[in-house]
């Protein structure tokens, strides 16, 4: 490494993707930096994205007593008044000790935290500013970590006031539970919100341009997530697209191409997110971003100049905390020349919507598309002992499995602790194993982990049956005719 830098490696970010790059770097024993404003350490993972929506998640399922109504009636409340402060109580503490852990992380691992906004001078050269201040640094690196996430799209017809209309980020300056509340986009922060506020008692309509929601999921799961949302006073506008928002001191109208109009206190926008690139100046560094602001990267996450890279939301789909951090992790190890593995087939799609949905693996659609050949097996949790004690009626899991090697190929689950469970089936199907072992395996009672056992019983009777079909007619072709 040329020593004649500054750093071995500056990291502009310090969101999930950027912290592991810089850590990886660090343990590699590199010199390294990380560029980002203070009051944003953690990036938007930690102070308006990830983190602060599913610890309000955690908080309105608590409060609201959405696991227990089963139990005890639709009326069942923990608390019967929720208020912002209540939901906001646990969010600032929460964010608070996740901004701690992470500058934490990075002093026990010699990094240092530059406060700033960082643009480029040349391709091994950044500019920062320091925020309110006159504080001007300039520092060199021979790599470069582009972390920088994304902010939300906010199209240029629809006048947001921070009040009435908002995105995304502005959801969490409400002061007041909203008692009706229009959300345009059913893509996964849209969807997620929707059910947030639908289980806090806000009659929700969710509006989506394209035919259905959560397109990349699996359809089945997804008509039992609308199934239960129905159930909360929810309701769908698809195939509808806005023309326009407007706003009073009372509420807003929503109006849509088809020309309807909905009323609501408040209106949330969320039309997809844009790559936080516009500050940093790329064309100094040879590089260009998308009309969305982000940047194209190789399997390596190395971008067209080959000492810069970009990890995280800056780089589009899957555009998650989890696949991010390993983005970061397997760009360092990559520009240092440390061996690195990905498992990019089997990373995890987790969905904090009130129930919980996650997936791993192949669809239906998707196999049925390429021709191979599968069998499923449903598991309910009604059917579960735990499902009952823990008063979740609805929850489901699919396992998808090859008819004629038997592997796992999907695991769909929609549910309580769905983002815990699926990874059950992540770890088998990374390690090449067969729905024989689920079959095979002796798994505690009662827990909701039992659902794969029904499941892969359930697709192994299924195959059976086949079998013992094909074994007959089989037998009655080869006996020779009577006579």
């Amino acid at each position: 490494m040329d020593h004649g830098y500054d750093y071995d490696l500056a990291v502009i970010g310090s969101g999930p993707g950027g912290q592991k790059a810089a850590i990886m770097a660090a343990k590699l024993g590199r010199r390294v930096c990380v560029i980002d404003r203070p009051q944003m350490v953690g990036g938007v993972c930690v102070n308006t994205g990830t983190i602060p929506s599913k610890t309000l998640r955690e908080a309105v399922v608590y409060l609201t007593g959405m696991q227990l109504r089963d139990l005890y009636g639709a009326s069942y409340r923990v608390k019967s008044d929720i208020t912002i402060g209540d939901l906001l109580a646990r969010l600032q503490h929460v964010v608070g000790r996740e901004t701690e852990v992470v500058r934490s992380q990075l002093l026990r691992n010699h990094i240092e935290l530059i406060g700033g906004t960082a643009s480029f001078v040349d391709p091994h050269t950044l500019s920062i500013e320091g925020e309110g201040t006159a504080q001007h640094l300039t520092v060199t690196a021979a790599k470069i970590v582009i972390a920088t996430g994304t902010t939300p799209a906010r199209p240029p017809q629809i006048q947001f006031d921070g009040a009435r209309i908002l995105d995304s980020d502005q959801i969490l300056t409400l002061e007041e539970v909203p008692d009706s509340l229009v959300v345009v986009g059913a893509g996964v922060i849209g969807v997620e919100y929707a059910s947030i506020f639908a289980a806090l008692g806000t009659r929700v309509t969710l509006v989506e341009k394209r035919p259905r929601m959560l397109e990349f999921c699996d359809p089945e799961l997804i008509e039992s997530l609308k199934f239960h949302l129905r159930d909360q006073s929810m309701s769908f506008r698809f195939g509808e697209e806005v023309s326009s928002v407007e706003s009073s001191g009372r509420g807003t109208i929503t109006t849509l191409a088809s020309g309807k109009k909905i009323a609501a206190e408040v209106v949330m926008y969320s039309a997809g997110r844009q790559g936080a690139t516009g500050r940093l100046r790329l064309d100094q560094a040879g590089l260009t971003a998308d009309p969305r602001g982000r940047l194209v990267v190789d399997e390596n996450y190395r971008t067209e100049v080959d000492h810069l890279y970009a990890v995280g939301d800056v780089i589009g789909f899957p555009a998650l905390a989890a696949t991010s951090m390993d983005q970061g992790r397997l760009a360092a190890a990559h520009a240092f020349d440390e061996p690195a593995h990905e498992l990019r087939e089997l990373q995890p799609i987790g969905i904090y919507t009130i129930p919980e949905l996650s997936y791993c693996g192949r669809t239906e659609e998707e196999l049925t598309a390429e021709a191979v050949p599968f069998e499923v097996g449903i598991s309910r949790y009604r059917e579960l002992a735990r499902g009952q004690i823990v008063g979740d009626p609805y929850g489901m899991l699919k396992l998808i499995v090859h008819s004629e090697t038997r592997h796992i190929l999907g695991v769909h689950v929609f549910g309580t602790s769905a983002t815990e469970l699926v990874h059950i089936g992540q770890a088998i199907m990374g390690c090449g194993g067969t729905v024989d072992y689920l079959v095979d395996t002796v798994l505690n009672y009662p827990t909701l982990s039992e659902a794969y056992k029904v499941a892969a019983l359930d697709v192994t009777n299924k195959m059976r049956a086949v079998d013992r079909l094909m074994n007959a007619m089989q037998q009655s072709e080869s006996r020779p005719a009577p006579g």
